[in-house]
């Protein structure tokens, strides 16, 4: 991963979802060790407690769990819990977004549908 350090988002927020991405792809499975603030910081180049805030969060949401003195660990559900934000967060937000530009572009719910299938197979091809 590459961080966007002139973006919007915030750093600490694109290293949580970094590693929500991880878990997704099953590089980090549940009840296993995560990187500590201090790997992170070191395979980023930012500061520890950047990369701390981006775990607090993680753990705050309920994906990662505390061992104390040991470290961050996935949580039994993560995986779930990842897929369920996003798709009710992200991808709601990205569907608005969407459906609200093909409103200005005069498109119909048909012209829409054939996008988004066109896209799909071209995905999934």
């Amino acid at each position: 991963m590459i961080l966007d350090t002139d973006g919007m988002k915030p750093i600490y927020v694109q290293i949580a979802e970094w590693l929500e991405s991880e878990i997704l792809h099953g590089n980090f499975k549940a009840d296993e060790k995560v990187y500590s603030q201090y790997k992170l910081s070191d395979l980023y180049n930012i500061n520890p407690a950047t990369a701390a805030k981006g775990l607090t969060k993680l753990a705050e949401e309920g994906i990662l769990y505390d061992k104390r003195g040991i470290g961050k660990f996935v949580s039994p559900h993560a995986k779930q819990m990842i897929m369920d934000k996003r798709k009710n967060q992200t991808l709601k937000t990205l569907i608005e977004d969407l459906v609200r530009e093909a409103g200005y572009l005069e498109l119909s719910e048909e012209d829409v549908i054939r996008l988004v299938r066109e896209a799909w197979k071209g995905e999934k091809g």
